[in-house]
């Protein structure tokens, strides 16, 4: 089996791109890094990625017309750099049509919470407020909606009595940094079945 090509969109610090690289590099996902894409000129991703060894890229929104001639433009860059999976880690972002069916079912995203519930942005804060006694992460095909792709994995993290908006999202965060590589490791060891809504890991 050939090693599959992992690159990264990313808006931000990069945690997540770096625990998933961090794995690559150490022989523990059965693929190999590609590039890394941010919309953000200052995201702290883009120098991680260069430390890796990788390509690095920022691609400026404001010089395309409209969201689809922006996502055309990374799907060139994906494609020219033999992407087999992308991996959002802190994309903010949301993928037009365009680019979901370029890389359909080859796009993996992490939100932090138990989806359905709480898709969007701030969904720590969104369960926190709402009074959820169970939060969690998922990790998830990207698809036309928001949060709304087929699931691949979830890990749940109680919100404890006194909690604070920060406790409850660093809890998460750590169970983040465990099922994303893991998501990532089934893609590249073909384990993955899509079959409508649900996604199957082969034994």
């Amino acid at each position: 089996m050939r090693k599959k090509t992992v690159s990264f969109l990313a808006s931000g610090r990069g945690s997540n791109f770096r625990v998933v690289a961090e794995h690559v590099l150490g022989g523990n996902i059965h693929g190999k890094l590609g590039i890394l894409i941010s919309n953000k000129k200052d995201a702290q991703a883009l120098e991680l990625a260069v430390d890796f060894g990788m390509k690095a890229f920022f691609v400026d929104p404001a010089d395309f017309r409209d969201r689809d001639e922006y996502d055309r433009e990374l799907i060139r860059l994906l494609r020219e750099y033999k992407t087999d999976l992308v991996v959002a880690a802190g994309y903010m972002k949301i993928l037009t049509p365009v680019f979901v069916t370029a890389f359909r079912h080859r796009i993996i995203n992490i939100h932090p919470a138990l989806l359905p519930s709480f898709p969007g942005t701030h969904a720590q804060e969104q369960a926190f407020n709402y009074g959820v006694k169970i939060s969690g992460c998922t990790s998830h095909f990207i698809d036309e909606g928001t949060d709304t792709g087929p699931i691949i994995m979830q890990a749940a993290v109680p919100v404890l009595e006194n909690d604070t908006i920060e406790g409850l999202s660093a809890r998460i965060l750590k169970e983040e940094h465990r099922v994303l590589p893991e998501s990532v490791r089934l893609f590249c060891d073909e384990k993955l079945e899509v079959k409508g809504r649900m996604v199957r890991i082969k034994k």
